[in-house]
């Protein structure tokens, strides 16, 4: 099988994603200890060059590569830049961190890049065969690197019930590709989709409900949700920044393209199945929120309320609710990455925010840094004029213009619940008192990118119509 120049300059922002992962495991066997932040430096060089190519490459028409396996199109373009954008602020975020308590080792940096890899392929997957090898990458990495922690009990818990559930969804996924193979004779997506327009399509609606069970897995979606609270309580806090930020525009993509792409005919179908993980993350995310004390777990059932959001978008089955829903995975990804990254900074070598008391006084200690929270923990509740606010008001007004109100009056009540817990952080922030008047140290690369991520959200809050439009752009009517 030839492949044309043009296949691999498509595939440039992965290439360089490979290399900067391979530089990374040659260079840590010749550097010593106190030469290591090198590591450092070459990863957030090879995630900005990924970045900059993922522009050289992106426009225009769409195009596929490697006999239709790989495809270049507005919503990769979207995607790939929000995933390496997400990429780099967690390494700013992690970089002290990992340093103090000697994790900042070349393994650290090649498994994050090769997941990230694996995102980037899954994005750009045009078929059942390249999205499985993308997830697969992605999923072994990840295992690897909430185990990271060798000296902690609960990670390596955490790990093996991760590992344990992931395989568990992975399988399910695998066996429903199968059914849809067996169905359809075609692993591409447009082969797929052209069998669910025939009338028998019985083998595919089965194939359908073992996919969707991998998605929600994947998610982190009701019922499916049971390693979400103890992976993020157990894994390293920049293990958790990584984990609940960029794979969760991944796992959106590899939605979409399952869904929209290959099972656009069974929108019916899957739309009744989705209403029900809807509601059910929507319900049991923000209520059980409530009642936790950690706050990795509370940003945990936090995670799963917002996927129920991402999944009224889908419901709607337009495109306007689609790219509502690409539209709230992105902005939910740069929420997550500066939640979890005020947690990175504000633990110090000696010291975890693993409680919600740790926050204590936050404002007082350090003004910038509670004022970085309060902004996040707002925008993730909803409070107007903020990017948070913005993602609900275009889900929901999707779902009210295909007529389903009671999903979004079930959407609105629960979010109000929601916006308890987010309230109380901000309470923490302002109006306790600091347990340790300890200074916090952090770089000033990271207070910049923490500066960058919050004004992020309140412009895209007040500005959305650039992003929108892109996500509308990435669905052609």
């Amino acid at each position: 099988m030839a492949f044309a120049a043009t296949d691999f300059f498509l595939l440039l922002p992965e290439i360089l994603i490979l290399v900067t992962a391979c530089s990374v495991l040659v260079m840590d066997l010749f550097l010593t200890a106190d030469r290591r932040y090198l590591n450092h430096r070459v990863t957030l060089g090879g995630l900005l060059l990924a970045l900059l190519a993922v522009g050289l490459v992106g426009g225009g028409e769409a195009a596929t590569a490697f006999s239709g396996a790989f495809v270049r199109d507005a919503m990769s373009d979207l995607l790939k830049g929000a995933i390496l954008v997400v990429s780099l602020l967690s390494f700013i975020y992690s970089e002290t961190y990992m340093r103090d308590r000697s994790m900042a080792v070349g393994e650290y940096h090649v498994l994050v890049l090769f997941a990230v890899l694996g995102m980037l392929v899954m994005v750009s997957a045009n078929g059942f065969l390249s999205l499985y090898l993308g997830l697969e990458l992605l999923a072994l990495c990840l295992y690897a690197l909430v185990a990271f922690d060798r000296d902690s009990r609960i990670g390596a818990e955490a790990a093996m019930k991760y590992f344990v559930l992931g395989a568990l969804g992975s399988g399910m996924l695998l066996y429903g590709i199968s059914m849809l193979y067996g169905a359809s004779g075609s692993l591409e997506f447009s082969g797929v989709a052209a069998a669910g327009s025939t009338e028998d399509n019985t083998v595919l609606l089965f194939g359908m409900v073992f996919v969707l069970i991998g998605i929600a897995f994947k998610f982190g979606a009701v019922p499916f949700h049971m390693w979400l609270p103890d992976v993020y309580q157990g894994a390293p806090t920049p293990i958790v920044l990584f984990l609940a930020s960029a794979p969760k525009v991944a796992a959106f993509a590899m939605a979409a393209r399952v869904l929209i792409d290959a099972l656009g005919g069974l929108q019916g179908a899957w739309g009744d199945i989705l209403i029900i993980l809807a509601v059910l993350s929507l319900g049991l995310g923000n209520i059980v929120a409530v009642a936790q004390t950690n706050i990795k777990r509370m940003l945990a059932y936090s995670t799963i309320s917002h996927v129920g959001f991402i999944f009224l978008g889908l419901i709607a089955g337009t495109q306007q609710g689609y790219a509502a829903a690409m539209f709230y995975a992105v902005v939910y990804a740069l929420m997550a990455a500066g939640a979890f990254g005020v947690l990175v900074l504000v633990s110090q070598q000696g010291f975890e925010v693993e409680e919600l008391t740790d926050l204590r006084g936050l404002a007082d200690r350090d003004p910038w840094l509670g004022a970085m929270m309060a902004l996040l923990m707002f925008s993730m509740a909803g409070v107007p004029p903020l990017v948070g606010f913005m993602a609900k008001l275009l889900v929901l007004q999707a779902v009210v213009a295909e007529g389903l109100v009671w999903l979004a009056v079930v959407a609105v009540a629960f979010s109000i619940v929601g916006a308890f817990y987010y309230l109380r952080v901000v309470k923490l922030l302002y109006f306790d008192q600091p347990e340790s008047d300890r200074p916090i140290l952090t770089s000033s690369s990271a207070r910049v990118a923490i500066s960058i991520n919050g004004i992020a959200v309140l412009m895209l809050g007040i500005f959305p119509t650039a992003l929108f439009t892109l996500c509308r752009a990435a669905f052609p009517l």
